[in-house]
């Protein structure tokens, strides 16, 4: 299908970002002569727009801008590196690349996201090409990182049920593999791969999924393995919820629509929670996959890009007009979904022992960030243990780690070093603070309104006594904070969050499921700290006395009327 006909299917005329793509030669722009300007460490911003789909995003340190523009000096730019690995599985030698890489070119620090990738912050222009290149020497990429396609492809780390995961991860990466972008523009770029076509008058290099404008905005499919939403499925704008019956995997329940991000005071905008639409084969996942982004690539609004991510192409057209379209392009239909239940969406800490003997040890990594600290040498702990690792690492859905696959003898080596540097499971932490989860937000999100990161920490250090008081230090409640309404923590779905508005000022919502199947609701509107505590303390202690028996918080405050239910995104702003 021709981009002109894309392009066509929306009255209003296309923006400018779908303009960009157009020019790009796919995904190729003035990328190469821009990376070679040693005048300034930035790049054009038609530029910064493909090099999302390449990996990256050019940012700048916000802490550093006043005192730069009075020194009369350019913003110290820099650039966010996105690693990709399926399912968030690495090898100890791809683990120890990105330690090196951290240190050589980025600012000393790893970055564990909540869709399983890698994050590097601080790599300058003049080593974007040397980062890019060590990263798919050890055999992964950064391609597809960010951008509009299909992201990188999430998968429950499941250790206790060891064979289902194996084979749901290997799903997994057929889906990511076969949702890859085929430009050679990333070879040629990074890699220094041979030029294959130098301009669209010489031949035309194809897309076979994607097509020359790529796909609207991105796109995110999870896969879930119950009991456990770990993945927050219903997040995604694809997920699959795999079924398991007679310890076997029959296949997967296929739900789409989801999707995370708003933009405050825009009621157009809001979140929404993915509907399960059947039920396919292991086999059939593939092809229902490359199905549903087709439909995305050909019907998503081209024209407002705040209006063209997946969950509001099925919205405007309704579910029984998807459902026609995907059954029409498969060629046959989706079976009844099967039955399913979650229970929760959070790790399973410390020490366990999966199906295939195996052993899997998850530490809880505070928002993610990997870095040694005084008292608290994570960075070299885990740089010690991929020394002598034979299995594998995963990054968790929550931004923590499990050092997976130890076997027997290797138990106690690994148990040593964790012991030596001090790693923890989170085990003297409260409930509330190893549930919690932010994004990174400031000094270098361009988009951030207020700090996340960096001030959840010590927002916990003074909400955790209000939970002792009331008998919940050990009581799980998902709490979630983002520094605008992007959404990258998934904080809509969380039983208690804080969106950025402005600078020490936050959104509180309240009402989330604790299994991530429900979307929260606004409860508190810009408000500083003070008020957040203020408003919580009550809460959290008529929570302590009036509880039920497992009963939620988040189930708890719709109850006790504080906040309304919300099942659908449509009611968000209601």
């Amino acid at each position: 299908m021709s981009e002109n006909h894309l392009l066509s299917k929306n009255s209003a005329p296309h923006s400018d970002v779908e303009e960009i793509k157009i020019r790009s030669n796919y995904l190729r722009g003035s990328l190469t002569e821009t990376l070679k300007d040693p005048i300034t460490g930035s790049i054009p911003e038609d530029d910064n727009r493909l090099m999302k789909h390449h990996g990256s995003y050019m940012q700048d340190d916000r802490d550093l801008r006043n005192e730069r523009q009075k020194q009369k000096l350019e913003p110290a730019y820099q650039f966010m590196l996105r690693v990709r690995a399926s399912g968030g599985v690495v090898t100890p030698e791809q683990w120890l690349m990105m330690d090196r890489i951290a240190h050589k070119y980025a600012n000393g620090t790893i970055r564990l996201t909540t869709r399983q990738s890698f994050q590097l912050h601080g790599v300058l222009k003049w080593n974007l090409k040397n980062t890019i290149r060590e990263v798919n020497e050890a055999l992964l990429t950064t391609l597809a990182a960010c951008g509009d396609v299909n992201r990188n492809v999430m998968c429950n780390p499941n250790p206790h049920q060891s064979e289902i995961h194996s084979e749901v991860y290997d799903w997994a990466c057929h889906v990511s593999n076969h949702l890859d972008p085929r430009t050679n523009a990333y070879h040629e770029i990074w890699l220094d791969g041979e030029k294959v076509v130098s301009s669209l008058d010489e031949g035309e290099e194809q897309e076979p999924i994607y097509g020359r404008v790529y796909l609207p905005r991105k796109f995110k499919i999870g896969i879930a393995v119950p009991p456990s939403n770990d993945v927050d499925v219903f997040s995604q704008d694809l997920g699959f919820i795999a079924v398991v019956e007679s310890g076997r995997l029959a296949g997967f329940n296929v739900t789409v629509g989801g999707g995370m991000g708003m933009t405050h005071g825009d009621p157009k905008t809001y979140p929404q929670v993915s509907k399960v639409i059947g039920f396919c084969l292991p086999e059939q996942m593939i092809d229902v996959a490359e199905k549903i982004v087709t439909i995305q690539r050909d019907y998503g609004d081209r024209a407002v890009r705040k209006h063209a991510r997946f969950k509001y192409t099925i919205d405007d057209r309704g579910i029984g007009w998807f459902t026609d379209e995907l059954t029409s392009r498969l060629g046959f239909k989706l079976e009844e979904a099967r039955p399913f239940h979650f229970e929760d969406n959070g790790d399973r800490y410390g020490w366990v022992k999966g199906s295939n003997g195996k052993w899997h040890f998850t530490l809880f990594i505070q928002n993610g960030r990997v870095k040694d600290e005084e008292g608290y040498d994570l960075m070299t702990g885990l740089r010690e243990i991929a020394k002598v690792h034979t299995g594998d690492f995963r990054l968790t859905p929550n931004q923590n780690l499990i050092i997976a696959n130890i076997g027997a003898q290797e138990k106690e080596k690994i148990e040593f070093l964790i012991d030596q540097y001090h790693l923890t499971d989170g085990a003297h932490y409260s409930s509330l603070r190893r549930n919690s989860m932010a994004c990174v937000a400031l000094p270098t999100c361009g988009l951030a309104m207020a700090e996340s990161e960096r001030y959840l920490p010590s927002l916990l250090d003074k909400i955790e006594p209000m939970l002792e008081e009331a008998g919940l230090k050990e009581e799980d409640i998902v709490i979630r904070m983002t520094g605008c309404p992007n959404g990258c923590a998934r904080p809509m779905l969380a039983e208690l969050a804080f969106i950025g508005k402005a600078p020490g000022k936050y959104n509180m919502y309240l009402g989330g499921g604790f299994a991530g199947q429900r979307l929260n609701k606004l409860y508190k509107e810009n408000i500083g700290e003070l008020e957040i505590l203020d408003t919580l303390r009550p809460i959290i202690a008529r929570y302590g006395v009036e509880r039920e028996i497992g009963e939620h918080f988040g189930d708890f405050v719709i109850r006790a009327g504080y906040v309304q239910e919300v099942r659908d995104g449509q009611e968000f702003h209601a």
